[in-house]
């Protein structure tokens, strides 16, 4: 698996999926990869999720304070990172998460 630190992506092919820029490394066990963004109201439950499960992740939210104070909270998304020995494991928590409830909206 390459890595793309400029998006935190870890990939099989020879360019990233979203830059297009060529790696030159591996990934490693400590580097940070986007795990998924999510709309503010949801941020606070993933967070919660991923700290019982002890799972240390970074978030990083678009907008930023700044806009967010003028538009409001709402329209806020979230970015979350985990190190990439726990993408896997925590891949499988938003997914358990949020496909449960795209489930639920469908119905």
């Amino acid at each position: 698996m390459r890595y793309c630190p400029r998006c935190c992506l870890p990939f099989d092919a020879d360019r990233c999926p979203v830059c297009g820029k060529k790696s030159e490394r591996d990934v490693a066990p400590d580097d940070l990869c986007f795990l998924t963004e999510q709309a503010q109201i949801w941020s606070g439950m993933l967070a919660d999720v991923l700290t019982q499960e002890q799972i240390p992740f970074l978030q990083k939210n678009v907008l930023g304070a700044g806009i967010t104070t003028r538009i409001g909270p709402m329209l806020e998304r979230v970015r979350f990172y985990v190190f990439y020995r726990q993408l896997a494991e925590a891949k499988d928590i938003v997914e358990g998460l949020f496909s449960a409830s795209e489930e639920s909206d469908e119905t």
